[in-house]
């Protein structure tokens, strides 16, 4: 095994950090190698924002559910879905050009988070550990305003890095799913609820209070305010990029 592939192997999320700053250098080298990432027609359709201002890291610690250590955080950046430079550009030299659609939404989240694991896999190379913040998704409508964002430029993914403590190296990685529960040759399978129980039974170890877990899983993870919230907020990133926003409060 190189270690290209141990270092994936091996990565797990980071949220405490050495409190010490990453250096200027390999700052630099985790963004180059973000933007080396594949990207659809060579468009980088995708912007990041490297967050510095510790009142506003304080902000994204509140609006992305309450995580205190992402103010805590060395280094913070946002990857944006980003076709507003394009559209713009297209609009100066066409005298009819399409307004983005869901495609465009889709393919420029697609660069952002390719883009983004790029970072993660060179920030892992260097001793440096990340942990992706979901949590961006929600409070759209904040999120536009904190960063400035215009209609075809929206939060795709966020990530926070710093050099990990010894308690996060030493800490065990959770167990993924097996390559048979996820991995389909030429069509999808749907697997029926007791295979895929089988399947998490042997990652999580449950055994007999599978039930009580998937239950409390469901609560904490689906049928909670986040969840609502987060579905919420892309609904509203969606009909702003549509331009249903407006439309509706026309209606």
């Amino acid at each position: 095994m190189n270690n290209t592939v141990k270092e994936l192997m091996e990565r797990k999320s980071v949220r405490v950090y050495e409190d010490r700053q990453i250096e200027q250098e390999k700052k630099a080298a985790i963004v180059e190698a973000a933007l080396q990432a594949p990207t659809a027609g060579n468009m980088t359709l995708y912007s990041i924002i490297d967050v510095t201002d510790p009142e506003l890291k304080q902000k994204l610690s509140v609006t992305c559910d309450n995580q205190p250590f992402i103010a805590k955080a060395p280094m913070v950046l946002v990857f944006v879905a980003d076709y507003q430079k394009w559209y713009d550009l297209f609009c100066k030299y066409e005298d009819t050009v399409r307004t983005p659609g869901m495609g465009d939404f889709m393919l420029a989240a697609d660069d952002a988070l390719i883009a983004a694991q790029n970072a993660v896999v060179a920030a892992e190379s260097m001793g440096i550990g990340s942990c992706y913040i979901g949590d961006i998704l929600e409070q759209y409508e904040t999120h536009r305003e904190l960063f400035s964002l215009p209609r075809y430029a929206v939060p795709a993914a966020m990530v926070v890095f710093g050099y990990p403590v010894p308690q996060q190296t030493e800490r065990v990685k959770p167990k993924r799913l097996r390559p048979e529960a996820v991995v389909f040759e030429n069509t999808y399978r749907r697997m029926e609820p007791e295979e895929f129980q089988h399947e998490l039974n042997k990652v999580t170890d449950r055994g007999e209070d599978f039930e009580r877990w998937i239950r409390a899983f469901c609560q904490r993870k689906w049928n909670c305010d986040f969840s609502i919230e987060m579905s919420r907020s892309v609904k509203a990133m969606m009909n702003q990029w549509e331009n249903k926003e407006q439309q509706t409060d026309e209606a």
